[in-house]
Formats: C-alpha cells, sequence, structure tokens
C-alpha cells in the first residue's frame, strides 16, 4: 500500500535504545545497521520430514539455493538477493535450534516462498499439543476462554509478511535480521518471547518482483489487493499462513511513507471486524512502535520525519476498508493487524540516486523495521494474557452469534472519525444445489474458496426447508454462527454503499462473492432456525454431468469453467455450433468428448433440442490490449490470446490471423501511425470483431466509426457493486443481475442499430463508493437505467463491435461476468 497519500505528523525524540517496560534492553543487536552473513563453515540443515511425519520444532528443512543472479534487483540497494535468502537460512538453521524455514508456496516464476518460524524448541508432542489448541479457540471458543492451560501453554503466533510488493525491499531484510540474530542471542527478553510466541515471518511474498524491482509480481497482479480473490499462487500461500498459523498479531512490512506509517487506519473501518477487541491493541501497538522509532534518532537530518498513526493524523484517505490488503484480511481471522509503511524511497523516481544514497536509505529503512517488529514481539509478550482473551472472543462470538459491540473512543484516545465499525448479520447463507442453482461450476468454485479460507461449511445430506423455502440435497450452508463469520459475511453478503460516510475511498470499496461470482446465494435472515441436516465440507463435490440424448447436447455458457470446456472443445477438433441465445450446441457423435469436459472441467450439458443448429465454431484467436489482470482473466478461461499494442502496430503486427480483438487499454488511435491505422481498418473491414471496455475500447470504436454511441463517464474513483438487468439474447441470456464497475462508464445517444444488452438498474450501486465529480455530474442518478453493455453490427463490412461500460475481468475478482466477455468475442467474431 505505498502509494497511499499521507498527512500528520507525530512530534518528539526518543530514547536510542529499544527496551522493555521493565527496562531490559530488547536484542540491542537488532539495532545494527547491517548484520553479518553466518560462516560458511555452519553445518548444512538435515533433509525435510517425510510426508505425514509428525514434527516439533525446529523443522530444519534444507532449502534450495538459487544460482547467482547478479541482475537482482535489491544488490544495487545493498540488500539481500533472492539467491542469497536460502544460503542465509540454512547456515543459520544449522546453527540454531529455534530456527525452523520451510517453502509455503511457489511464486508465479517459480521462485520458493519461505516461511521462517522462530521459538523455543518443541517435541512432537508438545507441537501436537499447541495445534490442539489453536484449533479449540475456533471450534470451542468458549471453552477456550475458560481453559487454564490454554492460557497458561499456548504459545502465541505472531506473523510477519514481508515484500508483499516487490519493490519495497527491506522488509526481508529486516525479517532475515532477526533470524540471524534471535538464532543465537542470549538476552533474557528474546529468550522470553520465544518460550511464549511462535514468531513467523514470511521473508519474501513476491520474490519475482523483488528480483525484477517491481512492485506486481509476474503476471503483473499487485498481490496486496488479492487476499480475498486469491487468483495469485503468492497470494495463495500468504493466506494459507494465516489460515494456518492463526495470529494473534501481524505486521506487513510496506514502503514508502514519509514519516513512517502505522496503521491503525482511518475510517471507514470495517464493519465484520470486532473492533472494539482488536482496535485497543492496534492504538496500543502503535504508540509502542512509534516510540521504538524514535529511540533510534533518526530524524530530519537523514530525511527522516516523525512516525504517523492514520486514526490520529489523517481525515480521510488511509481507510480500513476492503479485506483485500493483508492487514484488514487478518483482522477476520482475530489478528491485531498493522501495516507499516517504512519512510525512505529507494523505488521508482528514487532509484536513480547513487548506490551510496540508495543503501544509505535502505540501512535505516530496515533499522526501522526491525525496530517495528521487536516493538510488536514486546507488546505481544507484555500483553499476552489479554490479546489472548481478546483473539479468543472475537470467535467466541461469532460461534454465540452475539452482537458486536461499539467501539470505546475512550480506549483509543478518542481519537478516529465515526462510520463502519459494525453490521447485523443474517443467520446464514444458502448456495442452493439442484435446478434453482444458475451454475453449478460457479457454487462448487464458491464452497471450496470458503473452505481455502477456513469458514465452515455444510452440505445438506436431505432436503430441508429453510425460511419458507425448500433446498434440495447437496445444497450447501453457511451458517454465521461460526467463528469466522466475519470473513463469511465479507465474502458472501453484498457489502455496503459508503459514498454518504466519506469523501473518499484509498481504493475498492465494494466487493462481493455471493454477487459477483456467478453462483446463486441466497440469504436466511437473522431469527430463523436451521436444519440439522448437514455434513462438514471438505471441499465441493464434483459438478460435471451429461445428460442422456440422442440430439446433442447444449453447453450454456455461464461460467468460466463452461467457456474452458468450450476451448477444450474446440482444441479437440469437435464441431460445436453457437446458438442465438449463447449457448452452444455439441453432436450427439461427440459424446466422448461432452462426458471428458464434463469431468475435467465440472460443467453440465443438457439435451439439445431436436433438430437444434447454429453457426459452426472454430478456436477463437483474440488479439488483447488490456491489462494484465485482463489477459489473466482471458487465459483463465482457455481463451487463445496475443498481446497488441500501439506499439506492436506501429512496428508492423498483423492483425489478419486474428478473429476479434479485446481494447481497453495500451491501444489508442492518437498514438499509431498511418500504416497501423490502416492494419486496423482493414481488420475491421474484413469482419474483424471489436470488443472494447471503457474510455480505451469506446475511443477506439470512436476512431473505426463502428457503433454510433455517446460515452459518459463517472468519478474515477467511483467503484463498486452494481445492480444490472439483462436483456438475453447471444451475450446476456441467463447472466448474474449484478456487475462491478471502476470509472463507470455508460452509453447514451444510441444510434438506431445499436442493441443494449445490459443496463444499470434504478438504484444501480449495491456497495462501493460512488459520487458525483465536483461539478455535480457523473453521479449515480445520471447512470441510472443507462445503457452498460451494446452491440451493432456494421451494414456495409458486417464488423460487429460490443462496448462494455463495466469492468468484468477487474483483477480477475467478478468470476460471474468473465463469460459475458466470452460470449461478447465469440458473437464478433462472427460475421453475417
Amino acid at each position: 500500500m505505498s502509494s497511499r497519500a499521507s498527512a500528520g505528523a507525530a512530534a518528539g525524540r526518543g530514547l536510542l535504545a529499544l527496551v522493555t517496560a521493565a527496562g531490559v534492553v530488547l536484542a540491542p543487536t537488532l539495532l545494527a545497521a547491517s548484520a553479518p552473513a553466518p560462516s560458511a563453515a555452519l553445518p548444512a540443515a538435515p533433509a525435510a520430514p517425510a510426508p505425514g511425519e509428525q514434527v516439533g520444532y525446529p523443522r530444519q528443512t534444507f532449502l534450495p539455493e538459487p544460482a547467482v543472479d547478479p541482475g537482482d534487483a535489491a544488490l544495487r540497494r545493498g540488500l539481500a538477493a533472492y539467491h542469497d535468502v536460502a544460503r542465509r537460512l540454512n547456515a543459520v538453521t544449522g546453527a540454531s535450534d529455534r530456527v525452523s524455514a520451510e517453502v509455503i508456496g511457489m511464486s508465479q516464476g517459480g521462485r520458493d516462498i519461505i516461511m521462517v518460524t522462530l521459538t523455543a524448541p518443541e517435541t512432537p508432542a508438545q507441537a501436537q499439543v499447541q495445534a490442539s489448541l489453536r484449533d479449540r479457540i475456533t471450534a470451542q471458543p468458549a471453552r477456550a476462554a475458560a481453559d487454564r492451560a490454554l492460557a497458561r501453554d499456548y504459545k502465541l503466533p505472531v506473523l510477519v509478511n514481508a515484500n508483499v510488493h516487490g519493490d519495497e525491499f527491506e522488509g526481508t531484510d529486516a525479517v532475515l535480521r532477526l533470524v540471524e540474530d534471535w538464532a543465537v542471542s542470549q538476552d533474557p527478553a528474546v529468550r522470553r518471547t520465544l518460550e511464549t510466541t511462535r514468531v513467523h515471518l514470511v521473508v519474501s511474498t513476491n520474490p519475482d518482483g523483488r528480483v525484477a524491482g517491481t512492485r506486481t509480481n509476474a503476471a503483473g497482479f499487485d498481490l496486496n489487493r488479492d487476499l480475498v480473490t486469491a487468483s495469485q499462487p503468492e497470494t495463495r500461500a500468504l493466506r494459507d499462513a494465516v489460515v494456518q498459523v492463526q495470529p494473534v498479531m501481524l505486521l506487513d512490512l510496506h514502503g514508502y511513507v514519509n514519516g513512517t506509517l502505522v496503521e491503525p487506519t482511518t475510517a471507514p473501518h470495517a464493519e465484520t471486524t470486532e473492533h472494539d477487541l482488536l482496535l485497543p491493541h492496534a492504538w496500543a501497538n502503535a504508540l509502542g512502535i512509534e516510540s521504538a522509532l524514535l529511540g533510534l534518532g533518526h530524524d530530519e537530518n537523514d530525511g527522516v520525519r516523525p512516525p504517523q498513526i492514520p486514526l490520529r493524523d489523517f481525515e480521510e484517505g488511509w481507510d480500513g476498508w476492503p479485506p483485500i490488503f493483508t492487514p484488514q484480511y487478518a483482522a477476520l481471522h482475530g489478528a491485531v493487524a498493522h501495516t507499516v509503511e517504512l519512510p525512505l524511497r529507494v523505488n521508482n523516481a528514487a532509484s536513480t540516486e547513487p548506490p551510496s544514497e540508495l543503501r544509505r536509505r535502505s540501512a535505516i529503512n530496515t533499522d526501522i523495521a526491525v525496530a517495528a517488529v521487536t516493538a510488536t514481539l514486546r507488546y505481544a509478550v507484555e500483553q499476552r494474557e489479554e490479546l489472548l482473551a481478546d483473539h479468543v472472543e472475537v470467535f467466541r462470538r461469532g460461534v454465540a452469534g452475539a452482537a458486536q459491540r461499539p467501539v470505546d473512543r475512550a480506549l483509543v484516545g478518542g481519537t478516529g472519525t465515526a462510520g463502519g465499525w459494525t453490521t447485523d448479520y443474517p443467520r446464514a447463507y444458502v448456495v442452493p444445489g439442484g435446478p434453482a442453482q444458475r451454475s453449478a461450476p460457479a457454487a462448487a468454485r464458491l464452497v471450496d474458496h470458503l473452505v481455502d479460507n477456513g469458514v465452515e461449511v455444510t452440505r445438506l445430506t436431505r432436503p430441508a426447508r429453510i425460511d419458507g423455502t425448500t433446498h434440495a440435497a447437496g445444497s450447501y450452508v453457511v451458517d454465521l454462527h461460526q467463528a469466522r463469520r466475519g470473513l463469511a459475511h465479507t465474502l458472501l453478503g453484498p457489502g455496503s454503499d459508503l459514498s454518504d460516510r466519506v469523501g473518499a475511498m484509498y481504493d475498492i470499496s465494494g466487493w462481493s462473492h455471493g454477487l459477483l461470482w456467478g453462483a446463486d446465494v441466497v440469504t436466511v435472515p437473522a431469527g430463523v432456525s436451521l436444519p440439522a441436516v448437514g455434513e462438514p465440507v471438505a471441499a465441493a463435490a464434483p459438478t460435471g454431468s451429461v445428460a442422456p440424448s440422442a440430439d446433442g447436447w447444449l453447453l450454456a455458457l455461464d461460467d468460466p469453467a463452461d467457456v474452458r470446456a468450450l476451448s477444450s472443445l474446440l482444441a479437440d477438433g469437435v464441431a460445436v455450433e453457437w446458438l442465438d441465445d449463447g449457448s452452444v450446441l455439441v453432436p450427439a457423435p461427440a459424446g466422448a468428448a461432452a462426458r471428458s469436459v464434463a469431468s475435467t472441467h465440472g460443467v453440465r450439458l443438457a439435451p439439445a433440442p431436436a433438430g437444434a443448429a447454429g453457426e459452426p465454431l472454430r478456436p477463437l484467436r483474440v488479439g488483447v490490449a488490456g491489462t494484465p489482470q485482463e489477459l489473466w482473466a482471458l487465459s483463465e478461461m482457455g481463451v487463445v490470446t496475443r498481446p497488441v499494442s500501439s506499439a506492436a502496430l506501429n512496428e508492423g503486427l498483423d492483425l489478419s490471423t486474428l478473429d476479434a480483438l479485446y481494447v481497453s487499454d495500451g491501444l489508442a488511435w492518437r498514438d499509431l501511425d498511418d500504416e497501423a491505422r490502416a492494419e486496423l481498418r482493414a481488420f475491421v473491414d474484413a469482419g474483424g470483431g471489436l470488443v472494447g471496455r471503457g474510455p480505451g475500447g469506446a475511443g477506439l470504436n470512436d476512431a473505426l466509426d463502428l457503433l454510433d454511441v455517446t460515452v459518459e463517464r463517472g468519478r474515477s474513483d467511483a467503484n463498486g457493486v452494481v445492480s444490472v438487468t439483462n436483456a438475453g439474447g447471444p451475450l446476456t441470456d441467463g447472466a448474474p443481475e449484478h456487475a462491478f464497475v471502476y470509472s463507470p462508464a455508460w452509453f447514451t445517444d444510441l444510434g438506431p442499430d445499436v442493441v443494449v444488452d445490459q443496463r444499470l438498474g434504478a438504484d444501480p450501486l449495491v456497495s462501493g463508493h460512488w459520487l458525483p465529480t465536483a461539478a455535480g455530474s457523473g453521479g449515480q442518478r445520471d447512470a441510472a437505467g443507462q445503457a452498460l453493455v451494446v452491440r451493432g453490427e456494421d451494414e456495409a463490412t458486417g464488423a460487429r463491435a460490443v462496448l462494455l461500460g463495466s469492468e468484468p475481468l477487474f483483477r480477475a475478482h467478478p468470476k460471474g461476468q468473465y463469460a459475458l466477455v466470452a460470449r461478447a468475442l465469440i458473437w464478433t467474431s462472427l460475421t453475417s
């Protein structure tokens, strides 16, 4: 979250040493500007335990050591190259009984994601006791709250996440320094911490970005916007670590905001988080971190401003609303969580500074990161009893279905602004099975995602009547009387319209797996009784099926899985046909292929009516001028893509082998030379299709004179989940009734041949933040009922175009909208 605007400051100078409340110096070596590399003579760590083997701590796994990469972006800044991380950890693991280094995932580029655990040694039996205590906290929180053995013996898990943005480097170096110092430290405070705490440190969540010096991962995703979607392997590794560790405290180390920014955040505050339990600790710990940072002695002479705490120092603009960020996501698992933004920039424009200056800044940033971590660990030890009690209480309230409690502002010094603290929970959610479910693959994906996030789901073993509706056996029930109710409601609920609560938000304000992932989800109101006819779900049941039919089958393109199945059929040479309603006819002789895609992709093939016929399809070849996230989403559907851009066209890119273009970003008429413009005109004159999203797509449509429309724009930061009405037909027949918008666009002054496939609802915004511009235009009222998806065909050439005002592939999240894009691409590729 390094780009958030900062404001406000805290004044004062502190001590030069980091001390505990009792006056004990806490690991002074941790505050050194650098740490010596471990001796190469130290013995190597032993091999990893066999799968299923019961192990305690240390878990001394030998990490593979990558080849040296002299181009690693960290080196110029005097920081640890990725290729040195495993070497340093192997050395220290072999020399200490406190260090466990494990690979918890692999990056998009094939690099290891490593988590180190620092703790006092535990036998396998002792580790099993800790696991049992952890599970008791969520499974039986009322019992856990009264359990004296748990209060006495449970080792508090603290999780530190580093380098989720690849070019925000120093968190990794702080983690390595902590590991190397604490592995051998004889300081009483360190020993006490490791006896009562497990310190889990994700060394670099984004090793590809670290090596390349980029914010994003190798696929172009900002991983700190992906927590509730988990589209990327790095995010899934981090999510799984949070679920498994179940941290009581979490720090997410970032850069760069000067002075050092330490959350808690400004309003609005996530309404599904138990703030009255977590915020007082976050506030107190932030003050402790601030004191520790001031104690380092860095000041304006070093270019370092005093630390700042948004809750105290900002009016708005650094909100704690969306769970797309690591700390806000972790809070839904009962963690007291902070983003820490280090002060001195070493990326972007600062990258051109001399290496000596970059290294000076990096050394200071590393000092500050270490101090923030050690101050947090000190707080975890000193406030252990209260932290554990409040952590357990988060889950007890969930299981009991207890009401949330308002925050006592006196507990946080009366700071902060009002808004968005609590919510009223429904009783449950049902993901229906059988004919009541529009998309079985979408339902299965949603259920698996809930389970992966630690949410409890049950499957009905027989039909059951809930709130007046009988749901089929096999339907899924998410009872909100469960430990992680806040997370379950965050994922499945519609969210809230924040437009009247705050003037501006930092990032997106609306999301909803229940509304955007393509599955039907039913809300069960509070007070309704649930039947006891379910079984716990570890994974969704298989969904693929092929109905008996002598006339072939219909594949409804309702979900990304359906599009993947179509892509597989086309790749295998099956003679499928496109029907007017946007479904696909699979011929009767292709029974083996039909059964294969049903099994592989979980799709359902219905019997085709006798005599059904349509237009033959062939494998689709799409040129894409879009964001990396849009390319990713198209690849998820098995669409064959080729990157297209203004630069590529100016260099002579041949479009004749493509069937359609998807254009949203990176291709603008004004940037093209005459030959490139001629190539585009030749493409559409030959019947090539265009699917344009947002201003970029609409601008190209205007230049090529395809659809006669006027594009209207909302405020650039307006975003959220919107209600829509679908006209049916080849693009939106059976489509969901919600979409996602960011910098929303809609279409007016429609020409006589323009078809409207989707309109915004009469009261469009369901959740998010959408205000008019300063001039009073572009608000929800202006957009209500307007065309959001339009299409048409050029009478002379037969070229087809579709324009989208929504963001159907946004950050690979609105999966229920993916199929609309695929159907649009197919429709535009066919000419009459």
